[in-house]
Protein backbone atom coordinates (compact mmCIF):
# COMPACT_ATOMS: atom_id res chain seq x y z
CA UNK A 1 0.00 0.00 0.00
CA UNK A 2 1.23 3.20 -1.22
CA UNK A 3 1.06 6.35 1.22
CA UNK A 4 1.78 10.49 0.56
CA UNK A 5 2.23 12.54 3.17
CA UNK A 6 0.50 15.50 1.95
CA UNK A 7 1.42 18.98 3.42
CA UNK A 8 -1.32 21.83 3.10
CA UNK A 9 0.38 25.09 2.96
CA UNK A 10 -1.66 28.37 4.87
CA UNK A 11 -1.62 31.35 3.13
CA UNK A 12 -0.27 34.27 5.49
CA UNK A 13 -2.01 37.55 5.61
CA UNK A 14 0.15 40.51 7.37
CA UNK A 15 -2.13 43.26 7.73
CA UNK A 16 -0.43 46.83 9.42
CA UNK A 17 -1.52 50.64 9.65
CA UNK A 18 0.90 52.65 9.03
CA UNK A 19 1.41 55.34 11.76
CA UNK A 20 -1.35 54.19 14.11
CA UNK A 21 -0.64 52.34 17.26
CA UNK A 22 -3.78 49.99 16.45
CA UNK A 23 -2.05 46.42 15.63
CA UNK A 24 -3.87 43.52 14.48
CA UNK A 25 -3.01 40.08 14.65
CA UNK A 26 -4.56 37.43 12.13
CA UNK A 27 -5.90 34.80 14.34
CA UNK A 28 -5.79 32.04 11.67
CA UNK A 29 -1.79 32.93 10.84
CA UNK A 30 0.79 30.01 11.52
CA UNK A 31 3.33 31.43 13.15
CA UNK A 32 6.50 29.41 15.30
CA UNK A 33 4.68 30.30 18.90
CA UNK A 34 1.25 28.87 17.36
CA UNK A 35 2.93 25.79 15.76
CA UNK A 36 4.52 22.86 17.33
CA UNK A 37 1.46 22.25 19.44
CA UNK A 38 0.37 18.59 18.56
CA UNK A 39 1.59 15.39 16.77
CA UNK A 40 -0.01 16.24 13.56
CA UNK A 41 2.37 19.52 13.16
CA UNK A 42 5.46 17.33 13.64
CA UNK A 43 3.91 15.22 11.08
CA UNK A 44 3.22 17.97 8.85
CA UNK A 45 6.57 19.17 8.76
CA UNK A 46 7.89 15.73 8.09
CA UNK A 47 5.88 15.44 5.09
CA UNK A 48 6.89 18.90 4.04
CA UNK A 49 10.57 17.40 4.37
CA UNK A 50 9.62 14.29 2.34
CA UNK A 51 8.21 15.89 -0.35
CA UNK A 52 10.78 18.18 -0.89
CA UNK A 53 12.64 14.72 -2.32
CA UNK A 54 10.37 15.01 -5.53
CA UNK A 55 10.16 18.87 -5.83
CA UNK A 56 9.73 18.99 -9.68
CA UNK A 57 12.64 21.97 -10.09
CA UNK A 58 15.16 20.65 -7.27
CA UNK A 59 14.01 17.57 -5.90
CA UNK A 60 16.92 14.99 -6.28
CA UNK A 61 14.10 11.98 -7.25
CA UNK A 62 11.73 15.05 -8.78
CA UNK A 63 11.89 15.21 -12.52
CA UNK A 64 14.70 17.69 -12.89
CA UNK A 65 16.64 15.54 -10.30
CA UNK A 66 16.55 12.35 -11.89
CA UNK A 67 17.39 13.98 -15.28
CA UNK A 68 20.67 15.56 -12.98
CA UNK A 69 21.64 12.83 -11.54
CA UNK A 70 21.52 10.31 -14.83
CA UNK A 71 22.31 12.95 -17.68
CA UNK A 72 25.89 13.40 -17.03
CA UNK A 73 27.37 9.66 -17.32
CA UNK A 74 28.56 7.97 -20.25
CA UNK A 75 25.29 6.12 -21.07
CA UNK A 76 22.85 9.46 -21.18
CA UNK A 77 21.89 11.99 -23.38
CA UNK A 78 19.43 14.77 -22.80
CA UNK A 79 19.15 16.96 -26.10
CA UNK A 80 18.49 20.81 -26.53
CA UNK A 81 15.23 21.52 -25.87
CA UNK A 82 15.83 22.41 -21.79
CA UNK A 83 19.19 24.40 -22.34
CA UNK A 84 20.01 24.20 -18.68
CA UNK A 85 19.50 20.00 -19.02
CA UNK A 86 21.12 19.70 -22.18
CA UNK A 87 24.21 21.98 -20.68
CA UNK A 88 24.56 19.60 -17.76
CA UNK A 89 24.47 16.78 -19.97
CA UNK A 90 27.45 18.04 -22.55
CA UNK A 91 29.37 19.65 -20.02
CA UNK A 92 28.62 23.33 -20.73
CA UNK A 93 26.93 24.39 -17.74
CA UNK A 94 27.94 27.73 -15.97
CA UNK A 95 27.31 28.87 -12.24
CA UNK A 96 23.54 30.32 -12.79
CA UNK A 97 22.30 26.90 -14.48
CA UNK A 98 19.42 26.51 -13.04
CA UNK A 99 18.69 23.16 -12.66
CA UNK A 100 21.55 22.73 -10.52
CA UNK A 101 21.03 25.96 -8.32
CA UNK A 102 17.52 24.25 -7.87
CA UNK A 103 19.06 21.22 -6.70
CA UNK A 104 21.26 22.98 -4.11
CA UNK A 105 18.61 25.60 -3.17
CA UNK A 106 15.86 22.90 -2.49
CA UNK A 107 18.06 20.49 -0.68
CA UNK A 108 18.65 23.34 2.01
CA UNK A 109 15.48 23.91 1.96
CA UNK A 110 15.05 20.19 2.86
CA UNK A 111 17.73 20.86 5.38
CA UNK A 112 16.13 24.13 6.95
CA UNK A 113 12.86 22.10 7.52
CA UNK A 114 14.83 18.77 9.42
CA UNK A 115 16.46 21.39 11.56
CA UNK A 116 12.88 22.93 12.74
CA UNK A 117 11.86 19.86 13.37
CA UNK A 118 14.42 18.81 15.66
CA UNK A 119 14.88 21.95 17.57
CA UNK A 120 11.01 22.25 17.82
CA UNK A 121 9.78 18.36 18.72
CA UNK A 122 10.12 19.03 22.31
CA UNK A 123 7.70 21.54 22.62
CA UNK A 124 5.14 19.04 21.38
CA UNK A 125 4.51 18.27 25.21
CA UNK A 126 1.72 15.15 24.26
CA UNK A 127 4.40 13.03 22.03
CA UNK A 128 5.50 10.29 24.62
CA UNK A 129 9.10 9.32 24.81
CA UNK A 130 9.10 6.81 21.93
CA UNK A 131 7.55 8.35 18.76
CA UNK A 132 9.49 11.98 20.01
CA UNK A 133 12.70 9.82 19.69
CA UNK A 134 12.11 8.32 16.27
CA UNK A 135 10.45 11.67 14.56
CA UNK A 136 14.13 12.77 15.93
CA UNK A 137 15.71 9.89 13.62
CA UNK A 138 13.48 10.70 10.82
CA UNK A 139 14.23 14.42 10.95
CA UNK A 140 18.20 13.69 10.92
CA UNK A 141 17.57 11.15 8.20
CA UNK A 142 16.46 13.05 5.89
CA UNK A 143 18.96 15.72 6.79
CA UNK A 144 21.56 13.17 6.84
CA UNK A 145 19.97 12.26 3.00
CA UNK A 146 19.92 16.14 1.56
CA UNK A 147 23.76 16.49 2.81
CA UNK A 148 24.84 13.45 0.89
CA UNK A 149 23.14 14.69 -2.02
CA UNK A 150 24.74 18.05 -1.49
CA UNK A 151 28.11 16.82 -1.10
CA UNK A 152 28.29 14.57 -4.24
CA UNK A 153 27.27 16.52 -6.39
CA UNK A 154 28.90 20.00 -5.09
CA UNK A 155 31.87 19.03 -2.49
CA UNK A 156 32.23 21.31 0.01
CA UNK A 157 29.30 22.86 1.06
CA UNK A 158 28.29 24.86 4.17
CA UNK A 159 26.94 22.90 7.36
CA UNK A 160 24.01 24.59 8.28
CA UNK A 161 22.78 22.39 11.67
CA UNK A 162 20.76 25.20 13.40
CA UNK A 163 17.71 27.58 12.26
CA UNK A 164 19.14 30.60 11.68
CA UNK A 165 17.69 33.19 14.23
CA UNK A 166 19.50 36.76 12.47
CA UNK A 167 20.32 37.50 8.71
CA UNK A 168 23.72 36.99 9.66
CA UNK A 169 22.85 32.85 10.47
CA UNK A 170 21.98 32.90 6.88
CA UNK A 171 26.26 33.78 5.90
CA UNK A 172 27.54 30.36 6.58
CA UNK A 173 31.04 29.81 4.99
CA UNK A 174 32.02 25.84 3.16
CA UNK A 175 33.16 23.41 5.55
CA UNK A 176 35.07 20.68 4.30
CA UNK A 177 34.06 17.83 2.30
CA UNK A 178 35.53 15.27 4.91
CA UNK A 179 33.28 17.56 7.54
CA UNK A 180 30.16 17.33 5.41
CA UNK A 181 30.58 13.72 5.26
CA UNK A 182 31.37 13.11 9.15
CA UNK A 183 28.17 15.22 9.97
CA UNK A 184 25.78 13.02 7.37
CA UNK A 185 27.12 9.45 8.75
CA UNK A 186 26.32 11.27 11.94
CA UNK A 187 22.94 11.59 11.37
CA UNK A 188 22.62 8.20 9.38
CA UNK A 189 24.07 6.41 12.81
CA UNK A 190 22.09 8.42 15.05
CA UNK A 191 18.91 7.99 13.17
CA UNK A 192 19.63 4.22 12.45
CA UNK A 193 19.38 3.80 16.27
CA UNK A 194 16.08 4.94 16.95
CA UNK A 195 14.36 4.27 13.42
CA UNK A 196 11.80 1.50 13.59
CA UNK A 197 12.19 -1.52 11.04
CA UNK A 198 9.04 -1.50 9.64
CA UNK A 199 5.80 0.37 10.05
CA UNK A 200 2.30 -0.25 9.42
CA UNK A 201 0.70 0.16 6.17
CA UNK A 202 -0.75 3.44 5.96
CA UNK A 203 2.89 4.46 6.64
CA UNK A 204 4.91 3.09 4.32
CA UNK A 205 7.07 5.14 3.01
CA UNK A 206 8.74 6.82 5.77
CA UNK A 207 12.21 5.97 6.40
CA UNK A 208 13.23 3.12 8.46
CA UNK A 209 16.53 1.65 10.65
CA UNK A 210 17.14 -0.25 6.80
CA UNK A 211 17.15 2.71 4.71
CA UNK A 212 19.20 4.78 7.80
CA UNK A 213 21.85 1.93 7.66
CA UNK A 214 22.05 1.38 3.94
CA UNK A 215 22.80 5.18 3.20
CA UNK A 216 25.55 4.95 5.77
CA UNK A 217 27.16 2.02 3.92
CA UNK A 218 27.07 3.74 1.10
CA UNK A 219 28.61 6.95 2.56
CA UNK A 220 30.75 5.26 4.15
CA UNK A 221 32.05 3.18 -0.05
CA UNK A 222 31.95 6.94 -1.09
CA UNK A 223 34.86 7.93 1.60
CA UNK A 224 36.74 4.65 0.81
CA UNK A 225 36.47 3.61 4.56
CA UNK A 226 36.19 -0.07 3.23
CA UNK A 227 35.93 -1.87 6.66
CA UNK A 228 33.19 0.78 7.79
CA UNK A 229 31.35 0.01 5.30
CA UNK A 230 31.47 -4.13 5.01
CA UNK A 231 30.08 -3.54 8.96
CA UNK A 232 27.43 -1.49 8.02
CA UNK A 233 26.11 -3.07 4.72
CA UNK A 234 26.75 -6.67 6.11
CA UNK A 235 23.80 -6.24 8.97
CA UNK A 236 20.83 -5.81 6.05
CA UNK A 237 22.08 -9.32 4.70
CA UNK A 238 20.92 -10.68 8.50
CA UNK A 239 17.85 -10.99 10.80
CA UNK A 240 16.21 -8.47 11.98
CA UNK A 241 16.17 -7.51 8.39
CA UNK A 242 14.43 -10.02 5.94
CA UNK A 243 15.16 -7.94 2.40
CA UNK A 244 15.62 -10.24 -0.91
CA UNK A 245 15.32 -9.85 -4.51
CA UNK A 246 12.70 -9.29 -6.63
CA UNK A 247 12.45 -12.89 -8.08
CA UNK A 248 11.99 -10.75 -11.50
CA UNK A 249 13.91 -7.64 -11.72
CA UNK A 250 11.36 -5.85 -14.04
CA UNK A 251 8.83 -5.92 -10.70
CA UNK A 252 11.46 -3.41 -9.13
CA UNK A 253 10.15 -0.62 -11.63
CA UNK A 254 6.44 -1.38 -12.40
CA UNK A 255 3.48 0.71 -9.54
CA UNK A 256 2.11 -2.55 -9.00
CA UNK A 257 4.88 -4.09 -7.00
CA UNK A 258 5.99 -0.66 -5.10
CA UNK A 259 8.05 -0.99 -1.64
CA UNK A 260 8.34 -4.48 -2.41
CA UNK A 261 10.98 -7.26 -0.49
CA UNK A 262 13.74 -5.33 -2.32
CA UNK A 263 13.10 -1.73 -1.58
CA UNK A 264 14.76 0.02 1.13
CA UNK A 265 13.68 3.45 0.42
CA UNK A 266 11.56 4.75 -2.06
CA UNK A 267 10.21 7.98 -2.87
CA UNK A 268 6.37 7.81 -2.74
CA UNK A 269 4.09 9.30 -5.81
CA UNK A 270 0.86 9.03 -6.83
CA UNK A 271 -1.50 10.25 -8.99
CA UNK A 272 -3.45 11.95 -7.00
CA UNK A 273 -3.76 15.58 -5.88
CA UNK A 274 -3.76 18.59 -8.20
CA UNK A 275 -3.82 18.65 -11.97
CA UNK A 276 -0.38 20.51 -12.12
CA UNK A 277 2.83 18.81 -11.39
CA UNK A 278 4.69 22.06 -11.95
CA UNK A 279 2.61 24.16 -9.15
CA UNK A 280 5.22 23.99 -6.24
CA UNK A 281 3.70 23.60 -2.65
CA UNK A 282 0.16 24.37 -3.52
CA UNK A 283 -2.94 22.71 -3.66
CA UNK A 284 -2.60 22.98 -7.83
CA UNK A 285 0.35 20.51 -7.15
CA UNK A 286 0.36 16.82 -8.26
CA UNK A 287 1.76 14.18 -6.25
CA UNK A 288 3.34 12.46 -9.32
CA UNK A 289 5.87 13.71 -11.74
CA UNK A 290 6.23 13.97 -15.46
CA UNK A 291 9.33 12.10 -15.67
CA UNK A 292 8.02 9.38 -17.45
CA UNK A 293 6.30 11.58 -19.76
CA UNK A 294 9.54 13.69 -20.20
CA UNK A 295 11.27 10.40 -21.44
CA UNK A 296 8.73 9.42 -23.38
CA UNK A 297 8.48 9.50 -28.10
CA UNK A 298 6.47 11.79 -29.38
CA UNK A 299 4.36 9.24 -30.90
CA UNK A 300 2.44 8.52 -27.31
CA UNK A 301 2.48 12.47 -25.79
CA UNK A 302 6.21 12.17 -24.48
CA UNK A 303 8.83 15.16 -24.51
CA UNK A 304 12.00 12.54 -25.72
CA UNK A 305 14.23 14.71 -23.67
CA UNK A 306 16.26 11.88 -23.09
CA UNK A 307 18.31 8.65 -24.95
CA UNK A 308 20.88 6.33 -23.41
CA UNK A 309 23.80 6.14 -25.00
CA UNK A 310 24.68 2.65 -27.35
CA UNK A 311 27.69 2.64 -25.21
CA UNK A 312 25.02 1.16 -23.05
CA UNK A 313 22.86 -1.07 -25.61
CA UNK A 314 26.58 -2.45 -26.30
CA UNK A 315 27.20 -3.50 -22.72
CA UNK A 316 24.19 -5.47 -22.39
CA UNK A 317 25.04 -7.50 -25.50
CA UNK A 318 28.57 -8.37 -24.22
CA UNK A 319 27.54 -11.79 -22.22
CA UNK A 320 24.14 -14.32 -23.05
CA UNK A 321 22.22 -16.15 -20.33
CA UNK A 322 22.63 -20.32 -19.51
CA UNK A 323 20.03 -20.16 -22.07
CA UNK A 324 21.77 -18.24 -24.68
CA UNK A 325 19.35 -15.28 -24.56
CA UNK A 326 20.17 -11.21 -23.77
CA UNK A 327 20.18 -10.61 -20.56
CA UNK A 328 17.01 -9.76 -19.36
CA UNK A 329 17.65 -6.44 -17.99
CA UNK A 330 18.13 -5.29 -21.05
CA UNK A 331 14.65 -5.93 -21.79
CA UNK A 332 13.63 -4.04 -19.12
CA UNK A 333 15.56 -1.20 -18.98
CA UNK A 334 15.80 -0.43 -22.94
CA UNK A 335 13.19 -0.98 -26.04
CA UNK A 336 15.05 -1.32 -29.81
CA UNK A 337 13.86 -2.93 -32.77
CA UNK A 338 13.61 -6.42 -32.06
CA UNK A 339 11.40 -9.26 -33.50
CA UNK A 340 7.81 -8.53 -31.55
CA UNK A 341 9.17 -4.92 -29.69
CA UNK A 342 6.25 -3.35 -28.78
CA UNK A 343 6.32 -0.34 -26.68
CA UNK A 344 2.81 1.43 -25.70
CA UNK A 345 1.07 -0.66 -27.66
CA UNK A 346 2.77 0.36 -30.73
CA UNK A 347 5.15 -1.39 -32.56
CA UNK A 348 8.83 -0.18 -32.44
CA UNK A 349 8.81 0.32 -36.32
CA UNK A 350 6.32 2.94 -35.49
CA UNK A 351 8.89 5.36 -33.50
CA UNK A 352 11.00 7.99 -34.99
CA UNK A 353 14.00 8.00 -32.82
CA UNK A 354 15.41 11.56 -32.96
CA UNK A 355 18.72 11.04 -31.79
CA UNK A 356 21.74 8.65 -33.17
CA UNK A 357 21.35 6.12 -30.99
CA UNK A 358 19.34 2.70 -31.23
CA UNK A 359 17.39 2.56 -28.11
CA UNK A 360 14.49 4.14 -25.85
CA UNK A 361 14.34 4.55 -21.86
CA UNK A 362 11.61 1.62 -20.77
CA UNK A 363 12.59 1.19 -17.36
CA UNK A 364 10.16 3.59 -14.97
CA UNK A 365 8.04 4.23 -18.14
CA UNK A 366 4.84 4.02 -18.47
CA UNK A 367 4.94 1.18 -21.42
CA UNK A 368 1.86 -0.90 -21.03
CA UNK A 369 -0.53 2.23 -21.22
CA UNK A 370 -1.46 3.34 -24.77
CA UNK A 371 0.58 6.13 -24.14
CA UNK A 372 1.82 8.80 -20.83
CA UNK A 373 -1.84 10.96 -20.61
CA UNK A 374 -3.41 8.01 -19.06
CA UNK A 375 -4.47 8.45 -15.37
CA UNK A 376 -7.06 8.97 -13.12
CA UNK A 377 -8.14 12.65 -14.58
CA UNK A 378 -7.71 11.67 -18.55
CA UNK A 379 -5.41 13.53 -20.47
CA UNK A 380 -5.36 16.68 -18.07
CA UNK A 381 -3.63 14.54 -15.43
CA UNK A 382 -0.07 13.36 -17.31
CA UNK A 383 1.52 12.62 -14.31
CA UNK A 384 3.50 9.32 -13.24
CA UNK A 385 2.61 7.63 -9.80
CA UNK A 386 5.25 4.91 -10.42
CA UNK A 387 7.72 5.40 -7.25
CA UNK A 388 11.09 6.39 -7.38
CA UNK A 389 13.29 3.29 -5.88
CA UNK A 390 15.75 5.45 -4.08
CA UNK A 391 17.78 2.36 -2.63
CA UNK A 392 17.26 -1.08 -3.43
CA UNK A 393 18.74 -4.09 -1.99
CA UNK A 394 20.35 -4.84 -5.23
CA UNK A 395 22.75 -1.84 -4.55
CA UNK A 396 23.76 -3.45 -1.01
CA UNK A 397 24.59 -6.14 -2.42
CA UNK A 398 26.98 -4.79 -5.11
CA UNK A 399 28.38 -2.22 -2.75
CA UNK A 400 29.09 -5.23 -0.30
CA UNK A 401 31.14 -7.02 -2.73
CA UNK A 402 32.72 -4.19 -3.86
CA UNK A 403 34.26 -3.19 -0.09
CA UNK A 404 34.81 -6.79 0.32
CA UNK A 405 36.88 -6.97 -2.86
CA UNK A 406 38.54 -3.10 -2.48
CA UNK A 407 39.93 -5.20 1.19
CA UNK A 408 41.24 -8.16 -0.54
CA UNK A 409 38.00 -10.52 0.51
CA UNK A 410 38.01 -11.64 -3.30
CA UNK A 411 36.51 -14.82 -2.39
CA UNK A 412 33.79 -13.38 0.04
CA UNK A 413 32.42 -11.35 -2.59
CA UNK A 414 31.57 -13.93 -4.58
CA UNK A 415 28.08 -14.89 -2.80
CA UNK A 416 26.77 -11.13 -3.47
CA UNK A 417 27.94 -10.74 -7.35
CA UNK A 418 26.24 -14.18 -7.94
CA UNK A 419 23.29 -13.46 -6.68
CA UNK A 420 22.78 -10.31 -9.18
CA UNK A 421 24.12 -12.77 -11.86
CA UNK A 422 21.60 -15.60 -10.71
CA UNK A 423 18.94 -13.30 -11.16
CA UNK A 424 19.80 -11.88 -14.58
CA UNK A 425 19.98 -15.61 -15.52
CA UNK A 426 24.10 -15.65 -15.92
CA UNK A 427 26.06 -18.71 -14.90
CA UNK A 428 28.35 -18.33 -11.80
CA UNK A 429 31.58 -16.45 -11.92
CA UNK A 430 34.74 -18.43 -12.28
CA UNK A 431 36.22 -19.12 -9.27
CA UNK A 432 40.34 -17.38 -9.00
CA UNK A 433 39.55 -13.86 -9.72
CA UNK A 434 42.17 -11.55 -9.14
CA UNK A 435 41.14 -7.70 -7.28
CA UNK A 436 40.82 -6.32 -10.48
CA UNK A 437 39.06 -8.98 -12.45
CA UNK A 438 36.48 -8.82 -9.46
CA UNK A 439 36.20 -5.07 -9.90
CA UNK A 440 35.99 -5.32 -13.56
CA UNK A 441 32.42 -7.82 -12.91
CA UNK A 442 31.35 -5.57 -9.98
CA UNK A 443 31.80 -2.27 -12.81
CA UNK A 444 29.81 -4.26 -15.47
CA UNK A 445 27.20 -5.28 -13.10
CA UNK A 446 26.62 -2.00 -11.59
CA UNK A 447 26.01 -0.29 -15.29
CA UNK A 448 23.49 -2.91 -16.17
CA UNK A 449 22.15 -3.21 -13.25
CA UNK A 450 21.42 0.63 -12.01
CA UNK A 451 20.80 2.58 -15.48
CA UNK A 452 18.31 5.23 -15.21
CA UNK A 453 18.65 4.93 -11.72
CA UNK A 454 21.50 8.08 -11.53
CA UNK A 455 24.49 6.44 -10.18
CA UNK A 456 26.22 5.86 -13.22
CA UNK A 457 28.05 9.35 -13.26
CA UNK A 458 28.86 8.69 -9.59
CA UNK A 459 30.52 5.46 -9.70
CA UNK A 460 32.46 6.16 -12.25
CA UNK A 461 34.12 9.46 -10.30
CA UNK A 462 34.39 7.63 -7.27
CA UNK A 463 36.41 4.88 -9.30
CA UNK A 464 38.88 7.82 -11.12
CA UNK A 465 37.21 6.02 -14.15
CA UNK A 466 34.94 9.55 -15.35
CA UNK A 467 36.97 10.98 -17.83
CA UNK A 468 38.43 7.52 -19.44
CA UNK A 469 34.18 6.45 -19.60
CA UNK A 470 33.07 9.87 -20.74
CA UNK A 471 35.64 9.55 -24.17
CA UNK A 472 35.26 6.14 -24.48
CA UNK A 473 31.47 6.85 -24.91
CA UNK A 474 29.32 7.70 -27.53
CA UNK A 475 28.16 10.57 -25.83
CA UNK A 476 27.26 13.84 -27.34
CA UNK A 477 29.17 16.86 -25.94
CA UNK A 478 31.97 13.84 -23.92
CA UNK A 479 34.59 16.88 -25.75
CA UNK A 480 33.57 19.34 -23.19
CA UNK A 481 34.57 17.46 -20.48
CA UNK A 482 37.19 18.52 -18.20
CA UNK A 483 38.94 16.50 -15.58
CA UNK A 484 39.19 18.43 -11.97
CA UNK A 485 36.02 20.83 -13.00
CA UNK A 486 32.94 18.83 -14.41
CA UNK A 487 33.28 16.30 -11.29
CA UNK A 488 31.13 18.40 -9.48
CA UNK A 489 28.89 21.77 -9.82
CA UNK A 490 29.97 25.39 -9.53
CA UNK A 491 28.33 26.72 -6.72
CA UNK A 492 25.68 28.33 -7.45
CA UNK A 493 25.77 31.89 -9.00
CA UNK A 494 23.09 33.35 -6.77
CA UNK A 495 24.39 31.74 -3.30
CA UNK A 496 27.96 33.56 -4.69
CA UNK A 497 25.83 37.00 -5.29
CA UNK A 498 23.97 36.44 -1.73
CA UNK A 499 26.57 34.90 0.84
CA UNK A 500 29.75 36.98 1.29
CA UNK A 501 31.33 34.37 3.39
CA UNK A 502 30.82 31.76 0.12
CA UNK A 503 33.81 30.37 -2.01
CA UNK A 504 33.86 29.43 -5.77
CA UNK A 505 34.55 25.59 -6.61
CA UNK A 506 38.05 25.25 -8.38
CA UNK A 507 38.39 25.84 -11.96
CA UNK A 508 34.86 27.53 -11.98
Amino acid sequence: MKTIFIFLGTAVLFVSCKKSALELNNPNQITSTTYWQTENDVLSSLAATYGLLKNVDGGYWGVRGVELSNGRGDDFFIRNDVSALYQLSTFTNTPDNGTANSLFNTSYRAIFRANQILENVDRVTTLDAQKKKEYIAEAKFLRGLNYFILVINFGDVPLRLTVPQSKEDFFVAKSPEADVWKQLKQDFTEAAADLPLSYSPEWVGRATKGAALGFLGKAHLYTKDWANAESTLKQLTTAPFNYQLMPNYADNFVPTKENNQESIFEVQLSDVGGTNPWAGENANESLGVTTAQEFAPAEVAGWFEVSFTDKLFNEFKKEKTTTNELDPRMYTTLIWNYPTATFYNKPFTDYKLLFQYQTMIKKYQNWWQNNELTGTSGAVNYTSSNNERALRYADILLMLAEVLTMQGKVTEAYPFVNQIRNRAQLVNLQQGFSQDQMMTEIRHQRMLEFAREGQRFYDLRRWGLLQQEIANSDKEGKQFFVAKKHELFPVPQNEMNSNPKMTQNPNW
